[in-house]
């Protein structure tokens, strides 16, 4: 069971230097194996808004959750000292913190090219390594 980090869905929808390799993992991952986070979701609007690009957005959000099966989930307020101790703990800024802290309470394995990750108990895996 996989986290996407936001850069997995940004190097696809920004055409990025990775974005096959995303696209491979959203297309041969087993179902009911991916999730997103809220907070995941929310940043990839505001990159996508403020590139006019609203539509995109919906079509990604619709593709997600209805064609392939990915899990929405989140980290619940009473949770927020996850999210405070993931970043003094392994120096975190806050977006990576509550992806970190999402994992962790869902019992996940972040998938993402921030190699931020690989400071903390758990690291990551690129899609190529879950592949």
């Amino acid at each position: 069971m996989y986290l996407l980090d936001t850069n997995i869905i940004l190097e696809i929808l920004l055409d990025q230097d990775h974005a096959e390799e995303a696209v491979m993992l959203l297309e041969n991952a087993p179902d009911g194996s991916l999730f997103i986070s809220d907070f995941s979701l929310h940043s990839i609007g505001v990159v996508l808004f403020s590139r006019k690009l609203q539509n995109t957005y919906l079509e990604i959000v619709r593709d997600l959750f209805k064609n392939l099966g990915v899990t929405l989930t989140t980290v619940e307020p009473i949770y927020y000292d996850e999210i405070i101790r993931a970043s003094s703990l392994y120096n975190l800024d806050f977006d990576d913190a509550y992806q970190y802290a999402a994992a962790e309470i869902n019992h996940l394995t972040i998938i993402s090219f921030d190699g931020d990750f690989n400071r903390t108990a758990h690291g990551r895996k690129t899609p190529k390594e879950v592949l």
